[in-house]
C-alpha cells in the first residue's frame, strides 16, 4: 500500500464530492453526530490549501480541513475522515499530524481545536497536546456553532445554550504559546 499524504491542491478538489459521500456514511453508520459539508465548502478548502488529502495507491483514503475563527483567534481541524477501505493503517493519526502541523504553520498565534464523539480521535488529539476543554473555552463565534445545526445532537447543544452535547471539546495551545513555554522551560532550567 503506498500512503500519500498532501497539503492540499487545486487538482485535488476533483475529490469534494466524494469526501462529502464519506461524512455521510460514517456519520449514518457511526448513528452520531458529524456535521454535514457541502462539496462546494470542501472544495473551497482544498483550493485554498487550508486541507490535508490522503490518497491510498491512487484512491482517496482520507481527508480534513482548518477553518479559522474570532479573527484568527483559533483554528478548528475538521471533517477528518477515512476511507473504510483503508481504516486500521494508522491513516487517521497520520492525517490528523499532518493538519495540526498545517494549521501551527499557517497560523501559528492560534490555538487549535476540536469537537468530536470518536474516543480514537480523542486518543490522537490527546497525543498531539491537546487537552480537554470546556465549551465555554472554545470560540464562541456564532458562524462554528452553526455548523452544528446539520448534526443530529443539535437539540442537546442548544438545550444546554452551548456550554455541552454529546462531544467532547479539546484545544492545543498556540504554536507561538508553545515556543513561549519552552523558552520559559529553559530559563528555569539554567536559573536553577
Amino acid at each position: 500500500m503506498q500512503i500519500q499524504i498532501h497539503v492540499a491542491q487545486p487538482g485535488h478538489a476533483v475529490y469534494a464530492q466524494a469526501i462529502c459521500d464519506l461524512m455521510a456514511e460514517s456519520a449514518k453508520a457511526r448513528g452520531t453526530g458529524i456535521a454535514t459539508r457541502k462539496p462546494e465548502y470542501v472544495a473551497e478548502k482544498i483550493r485554498s490549501g487550508k486541507a490535508i488529502v490522503a490518497l491510498v495507491d491512487g484512491e482517496l483514503g482520507g481527508f480534513s480541513y482548518i477553518e479559522t475563527w474570532s479573527h484568527g483567534e483559533y483554528v478548528a481541524n475538521s471533517g477528518l475522515i477515512v476511507n473504510p477501505k483503508f481504516r486500521r493503517h494508522g491513516l487517521a493519526r497520520k492525517i490528523k499530524a499532518a493538519i495540526f502541523n498545517l494549521s501551527r504553520t499557517l497560523f501559528p498565534d492560534a490555538r487549535i481545536f476540536g469537537i468530536t464523539t470518536s474516543l480514537p480521535v480523542m486518543k490522537i488529539n490527546s497525543d498531539l497536546g491537546y487537552k480537554p476543554v470546556t465549551f465555554s473555552e472554545l470560540t464562541q463565534d456564532d458562524a462554528f456553532w452553526a455548523g452544528c445545526n446539520s448534526c443530529p445532537n443539535v437539540d442537546i447543544l442548544t438545550r444546554n445554550e452551548r456550554q455541552m452535547c454529546l462531544c467532547t471539546a479539546m484545544m492545543a495551545p498556540s504554536a507561538n504559546e508553545v515556543r513561549r513555554m519552552e523558552i520559559d522551560l529553559s530559563d528555569m532550567i539554567v536559573e536553577g
